[in-house]
């Protein structure tokens, strides 16, 4: 006797061997790198499916938490490596063939020892590359689940040679989340999955659907041309009276494409066929809607069409996805650069700053009236700070003046005031002459 949990229904048949939908089951069909690399070369809707979220987790990038100086140096350090630059490479490759990492370049002789951030003080950082997937080969799996790098590679080779690195010297980023079970291949293999699995066909389906609306189109108007005891004749007459039947509609289409009149005889007959195209429509839209879903990007940014009903504009939409987008910075960019931060710190500052950290950049860009708004709350927020009096002046003059820089309110204020301090601090009878 089988036992199984679900609904059943001895009458109508739902859920037992008569019921269809018994048949279905879930597959997984790994894809190959070729088919992943001819679906992101062939398809523009894959590549945007790819590299959006990638580019969205960097566009705004990070903004760094520490004295105006200090953020200075930081930020010059990452133009330096041409970090920015660097994740984006890695995301994209992590999205489409399932893993990449940036490996650290500190100058260490033997890069299968642990990283020591500190040992990078003072542009010991010397270079980020970017590594593909089967670049890199993972070394064999930790197994104690009392150490931290159980079920991870305790170290990876490149390919081609003999050189291994320790874990630490690579920022690691995946496309699909690994799960730590055993019943995750790619997890066992030390691998990730690219993201196109199992989204790959419902996005294909959509690329299908609007291919076979153009083939439509060619049949948009079909002339139909009625020959009296057509098949008579050509019972009678055969392949002779086939030659003159189609020499007779050449010389038809032809008449009517030069003069724009139709000659036929009298006993001919001529009407004109048209296909309906008003479902179609809503065909694609649905389509387009489960690619959507599939790919967790709205269609507003997906497709560039807003979403149907009315006052509907998919801000909201957007904004969710913004939402999950910070989500991956949070959970998976952010843990993936943590040894790589270190480094960057201590090469750009030459110690790490026990305050010190960074929050992502909104995505959500405010309109022009937006920033002019919070940059008036952040005014009379220091305007009533100053009031209560338990800061100094000159430390509410450095918080407005960062606060109205860092919204946008007023772009390049922080480096005027820096400018205009550095002249007041000059002796007077330096301009006298």
């Amino acid at each position: 006797m089988r036992l199984m949990d679900g609904l059943v229904n001895l009458v109508s048949g739902m859920g037992t061997g008569r019921d269809k939908a018994t048949g279905a089951s879930y597959t997984h069909r790994g894809l190959s790198p070729a088919e992943i690399m001819t679906a992101y070369k062939g398809s523009a809707l894959v590549r945007r499916v790819v590299d959006l979220p990638a580019e969205d987790a960097v566009r705004e990038w990070r903004e760094w938490q520490a004295e105006a100086d200090q953020i200075s140096r930081l930020e010059a350090e990452e133009d330096r490596l041409g970090l920015k630059g660097k994740v984006l490479e890695a995301r994209k490759l992590a999205r489409l063939m399932g893993g990449a990492a940036i490996m650290i370049g500190d100058g260490a002789t033997d890069p299968a020892k642990p990283l020591q951030p500190a040992r990078s003080a003072n542009g010991g950082l010397r270079y980020l590359t970017v590594l593909e997937q089967d670049e890199i080969a993972p070394g064999p799996l930790g197994m104690d689940v009392m150490r931290p790098d159980f079920r991870l590679p305790l170290y990876w080779t490149v390919n081609g040679t003999a050189q291994r690195i320790h874990p630490t010297r690579l920022a690691m980023f995946w496309g699909m989340p690994r799960l730590g079970t055993m019943h995750d291949a790619s997890t066992m293999a030390g691998r990730g999955g690219s993201v196109l699995n199992g989204m790959l066909e419902t996005v294909r389906n959509v690329d299908e659907v609007a291919a076979n609306v153009l083939s439509l189109v060619y049949e948009a108007k079909v002339d139909v041309f009625g020959v009296p005891n057509l098949m008579e004749n050509l019972r009678s007459r055969g392949d002779r009276y086939a030659e003159e039947v189609l020499s007779r509609t050449r010389l038809a289409a032809t008449a009517k494409g030069i003069n724009g009149m139709l000659i036929r005889d009298a006993e001919e007959t001529y009407e004109q066929k048209s296909a309906s195209f008003g479902a179609l429509p809503d065909v694609m839209d649905r389509f387009m809607q489960l690619a959507s879903a599939a790919s967790g990007v709205p269609m507003t940014l997906l497709f560039g069409i807003s979403p149907g009903g009315m006052n509907a504009t998919g801000e909201s939409d957007v904004r969710a996805y913004y939402d999950r987008v910070r989500v991956q910075q949070s959970l998976y960019t952010g843990p993936a650069m943590a040894a790589l931060d270190e480094a960057l710190i201590y090469s750009a500052l030459g110690e790490r700053p026990r305050s010190l950290h960074y929050t992502w950049r909104p995505l959500w860009q405010p309109t022009a009236a937006e920033r002019a708004n919070v940059g008036k709350t952040v005014a009379e927020t220091m305007q009533i700070a100053a009031q209560i009096g338990d800061l100094s002046p000159e430390v509410i003059s450095a918080a407005l003046v960062n606060g109205l820089t860092e919204t946008g309110a007023f772009p390049g204020l922080e480096a005027a005031a820096a400018e205009f301090r550095a002249i007041g601090g000059t002796e007077p009878d330096e301009f006298e002459e």
